[in-house]
């Protein structure tokens, strides 16, 4: 196990030097730079004075300088500072990334705990009215845009009953909570978000775990499980369900960029003050660094979700081994 970690972080450093060198591309080459957007407002804006901007910036040296001037602080974790506030980068993002991982973590078990028991019922139960029912829910989720059920979500428990809060992550009289009254508040205002985060996976997980349920109960060895008279509940979950759970396992540690990235969505549009909500300002304002930052962040994120989805997979089959 130890080799086999020490392998995968260190195949690590090659993949996030190629991400960075990717996206370090991508961003400069886009139109518009920071120059542009700081001086687009203002008549009186010369070229000279965007020219002293790029200079400020380091942005009137070649691509590649610029490149390893960033290399050189990032060895460091160094993101350099925001173009837009002057801040540490680094620290910008730890502000935000603790609410970011507790609604993903959050919306993934949601997924976890509501798509794998639909999809099982749905095999074992197929073509029932249950079974045509989830199918009819898979349908919808796949086709639902996500920011589109965020809003009718927000006008209905928000607007209309209003049960709950449709903005922020916590209320403005927080002062006098109690931390009983603090975390119930803090729960009322991830409810939304974390269905949102959720809905999508919860449709195609359901229709993951139903797909890999129905191959494996078709399996000669759930046959000879049931022929020793075993009781289909046992079949099910003892014999059937851990083999079942493998690819979903894997796809759930694939999962994790989509989440990230969803995040700007859902961020955005409850004003939950997150990595994506950072990532969307910071790229109207072509803030390099943030976007930059914010872009490793979710890179090693990403790579770490895979690793612990292979940890993972050799804890649910003991037939693979970690080399």
């Amino acid at each position: 196990m130890a080799g086999f970690l020490t392998r995968r972080l260190l195949t690590m450093i090659p993949l996030i030097i190629g991400i960075t060198l990717i996206t370090f591309i991508v961003i400069h080459l886009a139109p518009g730079g920071p120059a542009e957007v700081e001086t687009e407002m203002s008549l009186k804006a010369s070229a000279q004075a965007r020219e002293n901007l790029k200079k400020l910036y380091g942005l009137d040296k070649p691509l590649h300088v610029q490149y390893l001037d960033w290399l050189k602080r990032f060895v460091y974790f160094d993101f350099g500072t925001s173009f837009v506030d002057g801040r540490p980068v680094v620290k910008k993002i730890m502000e935000r990334i603790p609410i970011t991982i507790t609604i993903n973590l959050l919306s993934m078990l949601l997924i976890f705990i509501v798509a794998v028991p639909i999809g099982v019922l749905s095999a074992t139960k197929q073509y029932s009215l249950f079974d045509k029912i989830t199918t009819v829910f898979v349908f919808i989720g796949f086709a639902t845009p996500t920011f589109w059920l965020a809003l009718l979500l927000m006008i209905l428990f928000g607007v209309k009953l209003g049960w709950l809060p449709i903005s922020g992550i916590q209320s403005l009289n927080v002062s006098g909570m109690s931390a009983l009254e603090l975390l119930f508040d803090r729960a009322q205002h991830l409810i939304l978000p974390v269905f949102i985060a959720a809905f999508g996976g919860i449709a195609g997980f359901s229709r993951y775990t139903r797909s890999n349920m129905l191959e494996v109960i078709r399996q000669d060895y759930i046959r000879t499980a049931k022929a020793k008279g075993l009781s289909e509940r046992d079949v099910v979950y003892k014999h059937a369900l851990r083999n079942a759970l493998m690819p979903i396992v894997t796809i759930l540690g694939l999962s994790v960029p989509g989440l990230i990235g969803g995040s700007v969505i859902f961020e955005t549009i409850f004003a939950i003050p997150g990595m994506g909500q950072l990532f969307y300002a910071s790229t109207m304002a072509r803030d390099y660094p943030t976007i930059m930052g914010i872009l490793v962040i979710g890179a090693f994120l990403t790579l770490i979700g895979n690793l612990l989805a292979d940890i993972a997979y050799a804890v649910v089959d003991p037939r693979v081994k970690l080399k």
